[in-house]
Parts: structure tokens; C-alpha cells; sequence
């Protein structure tokens, strides 16, 4: 768990930067380094994708987590946690602060959440004590969390919430995953979280397209079940 609570605290810790110093930076440049984060992250999810063994195993398993998503109603649930909090914690009550605090909460938490650092690095945390991954992956949030709070408010911040329980929990089991989960199956674990980090980058970033990405979470864990069940 060092390795999650040491991002936790550089999600704070540039998020709170970013609310401070936030206000002096004019909206232009604000919005330009959104567009740049969104294309670094698109960027980044292409390379996650070119990863894949099988690109046909990827589309079942964000077809299939789609379909879960829908049905569990991921992305709403986070909506509602956004809206909870923003309630909870947000000094004006407005619409568009509303919506603005939400917006950063879902941005966060996906970002954070969604890549192979964020498995591996929790996998090897929990595992041998050793986050040297997830202390790289805490730099990267750090600066991604300045750059996000400075533009979408302090709903950011409270994807740490998000980070604590996900992150946090694959350190936890990570001695079952570890003896369950193959190269193969994280090839393309991972090249399904680069699909959905390049939809969080149309859809939240560079808004190009709303998608409903949170709801392509589940695909992350129907790939591997994938890969699983064609190798029986």
C-alpha cells in the first residue's frame, strides 16, 4: 500500500497547487494545456493499444464491458459520487461549478486508474514491497493533477477516493492475481485500458465526443477472462 499512498498524497499535493494558483492562470492557457493533456493522453492509450495480440480480443472485451457497464450503470454511479461530494465539499452550488466538479472527478479518476502502471505497479507493491512503478506513475498524476485541478476545480482532488479503493485494492490481492494472471492476459488488459484512455481523451480532454467511458471499466476485467477462456 506505499506505493498508493505515496500517489495519493502527489494527487493532493499537485491538485492543491492547482487550486491555488489556478485563478492567475488565464482561461486560454488553461484550456490549451487540457488539449495538450488530452492529446498526451491519447497518445498514450494508441501505444497501449498496439500492445494487443489480438485486436479481435480487445473489441469482445470492451463490447461485452460495454454492455455491463450499461447494465450496472457505472458511469451514473460516478456521477452521483461526483455530485455527492461536490454537494459535500463545494462552496457554490451552481450549475455550471456543479458540472465542473463532476466533470474533474470523472477526468481523475480514469486517468489515474485506467493503464498498465497502475496494475503492475500495485501488483509488484503488493507483492515484493517495491512501488518504484507506482513512485513514477505518482510524479505523472502529480503533474496531470496540477494541470486538471487548475482548469476543473477541486473535484479533482477527490479522485483520490477512487485511487485508494481501486489501486489500493489490486495491491491487496495482488498474491490471488498474480498466480491467475498470465503475460497474455495483461497484453491485453492493457490494450483494452488504451482504448478507454483514448475515449476519456475525445470524450473529457479534447472534447470531440461525450462517450459514456465510464462504463467501459468492466472490459478491463472481461479481457483477460477472454484470453482465459480461448486458451482452455
Amino acid at each position: 500500500m506505499t506505493g498508493t499512498l505515496l500517489n495519493i498524497a502527489t494527487v493532493l499535493i499537485g491538485g492543491s497547487i492547482g487550486l491555488l494558483f489556478g485563478a492567475r492562470i488565464p482561461e486560454r492557457f488553461k484550456s490549451t494545456v487540457i488539449a495538450g493533456m488530452g492529446l498526451f493522453t491519447f497518445a498514450m492509450g494508441a501505444q497501449m493499444f498496439l500492445k494487443t495480440e489480438n485486436p479481435l480480443i480487445v473489441l469482445g472485451a470492451l463490447l461485452i464491458g460495454a454492455l455491463l457497464g450499461e447494465w450496472w450503470r457505472i458511469e451514473d454511479g460516478l456521477r452521483n459520487l461526483g455530485a455527492l461530494l461536490e454537494k459535500r465539499f463545494a462552496r457554490d452550488d451552481s450549475a455550471e461549478v456543479s458540472a465542473r466538479f463532476v466533470r474533474g472527478f470523472l477526468t481523475a479518476s480514469l486517468l489515474f486508474c485506467v493503464g498498465p502502471m497502475t496494475i503492475l505497479g500495485s501488483l509488484q507493491d503488493g507483492l515484493t514491497g517495491n512501488y518504484e512503478l507506482l513512485a513514477v506513475k505518482s510524479v505523472l498524476d502529480g503533474f496531470a493533477a496540477l494541470a486538471f485541478a487548475s482548469t476543473l476545480g477541486i473535484g479533482v482532488l477527490f479522485s483520490a477516493l477512487v485511487i485508494l479503493v481501486y489501486q489500493g485494492g489490486i495491491s491487496l490481492l495482488a498474491g490471488e492475481l498474480s498466480a491467475i494472471v498470465t503475460d497474455a492476459m495483461m497484453a491485453e488488459m492493457t490494450a483494452t485500458g488504451g482504448v478507454i484512455l483514448m475515449g476519456l481523451a475525445v470524450s473529457s480532454l479534447l472534447e470531440i465526443k461525450p462517450i459514456r467511458v465510464g462504463n467501459f471499466i468492466p472490459a478491463l476485467a472481461v479481457a483477460p477472462l477472454i484470453v482465459w477462456v480461448l486458451s482452455l
